[in-house]
């Protein structure tokens, strides 16, 4: 790789160009995080809005992970989840 060059003159020392590529991912990760931390708060205002309002967070959650999900494989999971219950006398 070209970027290989920038660590072959010895493993203790960075060139000043990878230092300063090291410097720019860090400081992007940085911001990402700090962007991170916003979004989550943000998050959790709405979740206490809506427990304000009566609804149930946990199922909320639930409601959220399970709209992520392909159509055909909750399907599936849903089914192989009856076939389970069934078995064991659940429903």
């Amino acid at each position: 790789m070209a970027d290989d060059a920038a660590f072959d003159a010895s493993p203790d020392i960075l060139t000043s160009a990878a230092q300063g590529r090291l410097r720019s991912i860090i400081e992007r990760i940085e911001r990402l995080e700090e962007d991170k931390a916003a979004v989550m708060a943000d998050m959790k205002e709405v979740f206490a809005e809506a427990k304000g309002e009566g609804y149930d967070v946990k199922i909320l959650r639930k409601v959220i992970r399970i709209r992520k999900q392909d159509k055909a494989k909750r399907q599936e999971e849903d089914a192989i989840l009856d076939l389970y219950l069934s078995a064991l006398g659940e429903i």
